[in-house]
């Protein structure tokens, strides 16, 4: 029989195992996920192409997540995607606030800006999936005095130094870094008039106040269907599948040129692993969707169709990283702090 002292013993304890059982249920990791909108941060203005993405991608990933769930995008512009990829960072790990990001901020600004940025782009974050890739595209002023690829390229080519200004989405993105290899390409030498998104650089250029750009496709394909800027060849190794008609810069008088951008999916670092998996394994079944993947393919992204788990992100990120690094190398691209 339990004696009288340890029958009094096991009825004082009784509040404190159900304190620290209530305490174990309010931890993050134990209550439904998500319990709140979850925030869909971009480093850029509405219009340009990683808020396309991230517009296109917050619906269906709420949608993935439950019947109750909200995906709310939110833009944080400044300093190529660097200003909000340093906030995302100390941000509450409990997956509510998550990140669409691309090339300028997690590739090309770790390389070009003078002293490194403020957060490691690989080690300070979690990651959730990739999500597609996006050619870059040459467009065109359609005042511009030339039209076929070829032409275009020759009158760059053989311009007098500073004869042509293009217009970009900022100083340090990835249409400026574009540019300036297919100025050491072509042996010119153009003026950079840098804007603050994608929208914004289209239409300076429709406006004239800039003659020419590489935008990122996903930003321009509205504008060169709707014939506001004329696009003249992609960047990527291959033709791209929405635009058959528009040829390679390659393939149009540049070997070799190959320049992709992309946009991935990332958290703040320490996320608990099933909230890691629960956000990947909601954004893979949502880019396993035929309408989402068309709406991608029309906005100029193509949606990510290999393995694609937190690991594969990892490593495909570390990959880019160190590809652009080499890419800032050589075009000699700095930006300050």
């Amino acid at each position: 029989m339990q004696s009288a002292a340890a029958h009094r013993k096991e009825t004082s304890m009784r509040p404190l195992l159900a304190l620290a059982l209530g305490l174990i249920l309010l931890t993050p990791a134990a209550r439904a996920f998500p319990d709140r909108p979850i925030t869909l941060a971009t480093g850029y203005a509405p219009g340009g192409s990683t808020d396309i993405a991230a517009r296109l991608l917050a619906e269906r990933l709420a949608a993935q997540l439950g019947p109750q769930a909200r995906v709310v995008v939110e833009n944080r512009p400044g300093a190529s995607g660097t200003v909000a990829s340093d906030w995302l960072r100390r941000q509450p790990a409990d997956g509510h606030t998550i990140m669409l990001v691309e090339s300028s901020s997690h590739a090309i600004a770790p390389s070009a800006v003078v002293g490194g940025t403020r957060y490691d782009p690989v080690k300070d974050f979690s990651h959730l999936g990739v999500i597609g890739l996006a050619p870059l595209v040459l467009v065109v002023n359609n005042d511009f005095p030339a039209r076929t690829a070829p032409e275009v390229l020759a009158r760059l080519r053989g311009a007098p130094a500073d004869a042509f200004t293009y217009a970009t989405s900022g100083v340090g993105s990835i249409p400026h870094l574009a540019v300036e290899m297919l100025a050491l390409d072509l042996g010119a030498r153009f003026v950079h008039v840098p804007y603050r998104s994608g929208g914004q650089m289209l239409t300076a250029i429709f406006q004239g106040q800039g003659q020419f750009g590489i935008a990122v496709l996903a930003s321009a394909a509205q504008q060169v269907r709707d014939g506001m800027v004329r696009g003249i060849a992609v960047t990527g190794e291959r033709r791209f599948p929405s635009f058959p008609d528009l040829p390679t810069l390659s393939e149009s008088g540049v070997k070799g040129y190959d320049l992709t951008t992309w946009n991935i999916l990332l958290g703040p670092p320490g996320l608990p692993d099933g909230i890691q998996a629960a956000l990947n394994r909601a954004l893979v079944a949502a880019l396993a969707e035929p309408a989402l993947r068309e709406r991608l393919l029309t906005a100029g992204v193509e949606a990510w169709d290999r393995p694609n788990g937190p690991a594969e992100a990892r490593a495909f990120l570390e990959r880019e990283v160190e590809k652009f690094r080499m890419v800032v190398q050589r075009t000699g691209v700095k930006l300050e702090p």
